[in-house]
C-alpha cells in the first residue's frame, strides 16, 4: 500500500523536484498503479491537505485503465480519515460525503461498485470509536439518500461494503489491542464471502513515543493477539503495518526484505513510503515489492503466550522510562534541527499524539519524520537513545533472549542505525546538554550487550558523518539556514531516507 509519508531525500523518478505538491498526486496514484506491483494507494484526509476531486480526476484521466482494472477490485484507494475527536469533524464529514459522491460517480459511469469502501481510522484507543464513526457514516449515508435518491438502493450497496478498520497508535493499545477488537467486531455484520477483516498497526509513531523496542515488542504482541481473535471469530484477519524506512520507523526498505518479512511475520500489508519508492533505484524497489507480493502470504504469525506479553509489557515500561525523559531533555536540539528538515507535501499540523503537538510537561516536538530526521542529521540515530539502558535492565532480568525472541533483528537494526553515528557530535553535544552523557552511556551498553562496534563502516557512512558534524557547526551559527537545509538532504540522500 503506497502512502503519501514525505520520508523520501531524493526526488521521485518522475519528478526533478522531491517537493509533490498536492496537485501532483493524482498522477502519482495514476504512475504507481501503472508501474510498480502497489494496488493500493492510501489518500490522507488527516495529516495533509487533500484534493477533494481525486475520483473525477481519476476517471477522466485513466477511465479506459479503471475501466479494465476497477477501483475496489483489482486496486483499491483508501481513505485514511480525520481521528474521531468529538469537535473538529469538519474533515470527516467532507471525507463522508466525498466517498458517497464517489459512489455516485461510478454509478454515473458504469463502474460495477463504489470505488471508495475502507477507511482507516487513526489514534484508535477503544471500540466506541470506529463505532460511532461507523454510525456517523450511515447517517450522512441516509440523509445523502433522502436528499439525492428516491430509493435506498444506492446507498445500501456501499453501506454493505464500507470498511471502518482501526489504526491503532500507542503501545498501551497495541498491548491490549483485544480490548478494542473484541466488542468492535462483535458490533459488526459478519464479512462478506472472500472479505476478511483488517487492522492497521503504526510502527513509527510509538517508537516515537515510546522508544524504538517497545513499540517493536507491542506490534508483535498485537499480531499475536489479532492471529487469536481470528481464530476467535472464525474469520480471516488481514493486519497493516505503517511502516518507514529506517530502523526507528520499520526497517521496511528494499534492502532488507527479507529481515522485515520475517520479523513482522503475520503483517498482510505493508505501507510503501516516499522513501521506499523514491530513494532506491527503481529496479530494486520493482524486485522488492515483487517479493513483498509473493512471501508475505506465507509468513505465519509468531504466537506469543500470555506469560510473555505480561514481561514484555513490564520490560517496555523499563525502555520507555528511559525514553521519554530523555527525548525531553533534548527536544531543544531536536526541535532547532528539525526546522531545517525541508517538506516533501503539503501537510496539516497533526493533532493527538506525544510525537505531534502534545507533549510532555511542556515539550512539543515535530512529526516522527522531522524527529528522525532531525537526530539522524546530528549523528545520533534514536535508535541508539535508551535501548542500551534498556538492554541493562532486561540483562538483570535474564530477559535479553525473550527480547530477541520477538525482536531477532534487533541486533542488525542497531549495528544499521550505528553506522551513522558521529561519536564527536555526541560528545560536542554532551557539553551543552547533560542528557547525552546517558546517550553515550547506553551506546556503549548496546555495543558491550551485542559485541558489536558502532560507527561508520562504508565510505558513504563517513560522508555522512562528516555533514552530520557540518550539520552540527552550522547550526551553531557558522553558515545559513539554506547551507544547513542542503547538508540535512543530502546526509539524508547517503541514508536513502531523510526521516
Amino acid at each position: 500500500m503506497a502512502t503519501q509519508h514525505p520520508d523520501n531525500a531524493s526526488a521521485p523518478w518522475w519528478r526533478q523536484d522531491a517537493f509533490v505538491p498536492t496537485a501532483d498526486e493524482i498522477d502519482e496514484l495514476l504512475l504507481l498503479f501503472k508501474d510498480l506491483p502497489i494496488d493500493e494507494y492510501m489518500w490522507d484526509w488527516e495529516g495533509k491537505y487533500v484534493d477533494e476531486s481525486v475520483g473525477e480526476k481519476l476517471f477522466s484521466r485513466a477511465q479506459e485503465f479503471f475501466t479494465a482494472h476497477p477501483l475496489g477490485e483489482s486496486f483499491h484507494l483508501t481513505y485514511r480519515i480525520p481521528a474521531w475527536a468529538g469537535g473538529k469533524l469538519h474533515r470527516m464529514a467532507r471525507a463522508f460525503m466525498n466517498i458517497l459522491s464517489l459512489a455516485d460517480l461510478a454509478k454515473d459511469i458504469g463502474l460495477p461498485r463504489p470505488p471508495v469502501t475502507e477507511m482507516f481510522l487513526p489514534l484508535t484507543t477503544s471500540a466506541e470509536q470506529p463505532i460511532q464513526a461507523r454510525k456517523a457514516f450511515a447517517d450522512v449515508a441516509e440523509y445523502h439518500r433522502s436528499i439525492f435518491h428516491q430509493s435506498t438502493a444506492s446507498e445500501h450497496s456501499i453501506l454493505d461494503l464500507i470498511s471502518m478498520t482501526p489504526l491503532v497508535e500507542d503501545i498501551d493499545s497495541l498491548f491490549s489491542i483485544e480490548r478494542i477488537l473484541e466488542p468492535y467486531w462483535s458490533s459488526l455484520p459478519p464479512p462478506e464471502h472472500g472479505r476478511g477483516r483488517r487492522i492497521f498497526l503504526a510502527r513509527s509513531d510509538p517508537a516515537m513515543n515510546s522508544g524504538l523496542v517497545p513499540a517493536v515488542l507491542a506490534v508483535k504482541a498485537a499480531l499475536s493477539t489479532v492471529s487469536q481473535l481470528a481464530e476467535k471469530f472464525s474469520v480471516d484477519v488481514c493486519p497493516i503495518l505503517g511502516t518507514g524506512s529506517l530502523p526507528f520507523r520499520g526497517s521496511v526498505n528494499p534492502s532488507y526484505t527479507e529481515t522485515f518479512l520475517a520479523q513482522y511475520a503475520g503483517t498482510r500489508t505493508y505501507s510503501i513510503q516516499s522513501a521506499f519508492r523514491y530513494d532506491y533505484p527503481l529496479d530494486e524497489v520493482k524486485e522488492a515489492l515483487a517479493v513483498i507480493h509473493r512471501e508475505t502470504p506465507k509468513r505465519k504469525t509468531v504466537e506469543m503466550s500470555g506469560g510473555d506479553r505480561r514481561k514484555l509489557r513490564e520490560l517496555a515500561d523499563a525502555f520507555e522510562g528511559f525514553w521519554k525523559p530523555t527525548i525531553e531533555s533534548l527536544a531543544e536540539v531536536i526541535n532547532a534541527v528539525a526546522a531545517h528538515v525541508p517538506a516533501r507535501r503539503e501537510r496539516l499540523l497533526h493533532i493527538g499524539l506525544f510525537g505531534y503537538s502534545r507533549g510532555v510537561g511542556k515539550v512539543r516536538l515535530p512529526r516522527a519524520i522531522g524527529f528522525t530526521a532531525a537526530l539522524y542529521s546530528l549523528g545520533i540515530p534514536p535508535e541508539l537513545i535508551a535501548t542500551g539502558r534498556g538492554l541493562k535492565v532486561a540483562r538483570e532480568r535474564g530477559m535479553l533472549d525473550l527480547i530477541e525472541k520477538y525482536y531477532p533483528a534487533l541486533r542488525e537494526d542497531l549495528k544499521h542505525a550505528g553506522k551513522y553515528l558521529n561519536r564527536e557530535n555526541v560528545d560536542l553535544l554532551a557539553r551543552r546538554y547533560p542528557a547525552f552523557e546517558e546517550v553515550k552511556d547506553g551506546i556503549g551498553a548496546i555495543e558491550e550487550i551485542f559485541n558489536i562496534e558502532l560507527g561508520p563502516e562504508k565510505p558513504r557512512h563517513i560522508i555522512h558523518r562528516n555533514i552530520t558534524s557540518t550539520i552540527f557547526h552550522r547550526l551553531h551559527g557558522e553558515g545559513g539556514k539554506e547551507e544547513l537545509t542542503d547538508d540535512i538532504v543530502q546526509a539524508g540522500v547517503l541514508r536513502c531516507s531523510l526521516g
